[in-house]
This record gives structure tokens, sequence and C-alpha cells, in this order.
């Protein structure tokens, strides 16, 4: 879901997953165990996964071709239920499908949860971002005749998708969109204030000032008469796949894929132009030089492609107990090494980033459950994993 249709999910090799292997290079870190969460689910191409929020201790995983199932956070569960289907909605195949799912923080009395998903419009690629209600007779499923469309954007290509839905403490939700894809951002969407694409969106579900949703007021480009769109919350970014909220102190983590030689993992505020296509990551991209960098703010952390990682996948802030050493640290990983990373930061600035783990497979997405515990979706292998104290 990053680079997915170039040396993605359109074909990359399997990567075998088991307990990590001592981790090499510069960084490296003591191993930690990454083993299997639930030893008898398996699922179809999982690309996230969350809980409610509700007290009821469940995990919901989404599956690309367009399915989210539902089941209690045991190891010995034996099975998971189908909690929504909509794969006739959903366009699937490379970068596209069903991307992202969040829990409205009131879900325990109103049943509401959100979608990003793409789907086709006469033809035409866009994403849909859509609102849905658990059953009123069963908790385990949803009312598929519920769904209501908060808006939708086309999508020029059908890489770079972006995909991430979350909640933050302000109750407002977020939407991560990428650039439109194709290369290079031809259109540049990224710099570009009145596009949806290349953006961190922010918008307000329980407000309908814009139809099924609202403005927040304090949004940048609120009541603006230059034509920017009035969601954006940070733009300048190519493909934000994976967002999170450290539980904690409610910073947005980013990971931003790049195009052929850096990745990147941002710290995203209000109002932030992250420099794409200007810059990818640290270096001039277009143009190559003097690509001017006022009001530009740099990653946080800048991994070059030529160390192995070509498709980064976004994480979260570790707050959970199993692994006491990794308290605070972003945990996020790479889609094509198969590596896992604990980053140190303070006041924004980077004090170490680790390789903690390598080995691990296709890594499409991290998620936490209700207790913060942190779990990594397999892609490849369809397998749900844990970390775990060597």
């Amino acid at each position: 879901m990053k680079r997915f249709v170039i040396r993605g999910l359109a074909g990359l090799a399997l990567l075998t997953v088991c307990n990590a292997a001592k981790p090499k290079g510069p960084g490296a870190a003591a191993v930690v165990k990454v083993v299997e969460a639930f030893p008898k689910l398996h699922f179809d191409y999982p690309v996230d996964l969350t809980h409610s929020n509700d007290g009821t201790n469940r995990i919901f995983v989404l599956e690309q071709e367009g399915t989210i199932r539902v089941f209690e956070n045991a190891a010995s569960t034996p099975s998971a239920k189908v909690f929504l289907d909509i794969k006739k909605l959903v366009s699937y195949g490379g970068e596209a499908g069903l991307l992202g799912l969040a829990f409205h923080p009131d879900y325990k009395n109103n049943g509401y949860f959100f979608l990003n998903y793409t789907t086709k419009v006469s033809g035409k690629l866009e994403t849909a971002i859509v609102r849905y209600k658990v059953s009123a007779s069963d908790p385990n499923q949803a009312d598929p005749a519920s769904a209501t469309v908060l808006f939708t954007f086309d999508q020029p290509f059908d890489n770079h998708n972006g995909g991430a839905v979350k909640f933050g403490k302000d109750g407002y939700l977020y939407v991560s969109t990428g650039d439109g894809g194709s290369w290079g951002d031809p259109s540049n969407n990224g710099q570009n204030k009145g596009a949806w694409l290349g953006k961190i969106l922010r918008v307000d579900v329980d407000s309908k000032t814009r139809g099924n949703y609202g403005i927040p007021p304090d949004n940048p480009f609120a009541g603006n008469k230059e034509g920017f769109r009035e969601e954006i919350y940070a733009y300048g970014l190519r493909n934000p796949w994976r967002i999170s909220f450290d539980d904690a102190t409610n910073t947005l983590w980013a990971g931003d894929v790049g195009q052929n030689k850096r990745e990147e993992i941002n710290i995203i505020v209000k109002g932030g132009n992250y420099g794409w296509r200007l810059k990818e990551s640290i270096d001039c991209y277009n143009p190559k030089r003097d690509c001017g960098t006022e009001g530009l703010i740099d990653p946080v952390l800048d991994l070059p492609q030529a160390n192995g990682e070509h498709s980064v996948t976004g994480g979260f802030v570790y707050r959970g107990k199993s692994v006491p050493s990794l308290t605070g640290k972003y945990v996020f990983g790479d889609y094509v090494s198969g590596r896992l990373f604990a980053l140190e930061t303070q006041n924004g600035k980077v004090v170490k980033n680790s390789i903690i783990a390598e080995g691990v497979g296709q890594i499409s997405a991290f998620g936490t459950d209700q207790f913060h515990e942190l779990y990594i979706c397999n892609h490849g292998t369809g397998k749900i994993m844990k970390l775990a104290q060597p």
C-alpha cells in the first residue's frame, strides 16, 4: 500500500515469518521476539487491525478485498466472524481496496464506525469515506444497509491511496491520502492546497454542516477565501499509508513512503507542509536542487533506501506492558526488508533508532488492542503477529 503496484502488494516474494533473527547493522538492538498472536486464525491480505474501545476486548481485522472480521482477543480463539462484507463495493487490487477502519469514540453508545476504501464509479477509481453502524441485534455483525457516505474524491491512478482513518482525542476523524499515484506526483497534488490528495485531512463526523460531516473551526484553512480545501490538516505528503496517535501524548505519527531514494517518519502538526514533491524526505526532488526549504518540515527520521528499506509502514508508540523496554518508543516496520524498528525521540528529535527484529515478513500494518498491546499484520502469510520478550 505504499509503492505496492511496483514492489509491494502486486507481487513481492514472500518473506518467511519467524521469531526474529539477531538484528544487524547500524543501531542494532537486543532481539525482540515476534510470535503468532492467534495461531488458529488466518486472514486474506490483512491491512489494518484495531479494537472497538467498548470494553468487550474484541479485535477487528480488515482484509483488503473488502471484509472486516471480528474475534475475541485470546490466543486460543478458534475462528473469526465476518463483521462486514462489502466486496461488491470495493475496488481491490494492487494498492486499492478496503484500507482503513476507525471506531467512533462513543461507539459503545452510538455503534458508528468509519471506513476508507477505494471503489469505482462509472469506471473511475475514487476513495470513499463511509460511516456504518453495528447491527441492533448482534454486536458481532454490522448493518450493511447503514452506509452513509461522508465524502469521496477521485483517484487518478490506482497507487498511492493512503488509506488510514483514526480518531484523535479531540474527537475529530483524521484521514491520510496519498498523492494520487503514478510517479513523482505529476499533478503536484502534495503542494496543491486545493486538492484532497497528498494530505492528512481532519473532519468533524458529529457535524452536518458539509452534508454528513463538518469542518473543525481550527482547521488551518477553515473559512479561507483562496479555494483551499478546508478539510486539510497537513499537506506535502507522498503516501502516508499508516498513521497513529500516541495514546499518552496524542502526538500524530505518520510513515510516508518515499519515491526511489528515501523513506521517512513524520510527526504531523496542524498546518504542516512536509515537502513532497519539492522534497523526498531530506533531499530536493522537483526541482533536483535549490528546491527551497522555508516553511517545510523535515521528517523526524530519514531512512535511505540504500540501507534496504523501500516501503515504510508506520506504526505506534508502544504503551503496552508485554515488552517494557519498548515503552514510549515508536515501533514501525518496512514492508520490503521485513525489519522492525524502535525509534526513541526527545522533544521531537531522534535520540536513537534501533533495528529490533528482522525477517518479520511483509509488514502491512500495525494495530493495538484495548490494553495498548501492539500487533503486526503480515500481508503475505495472513498471520497476525505480536511482540514478546526474548
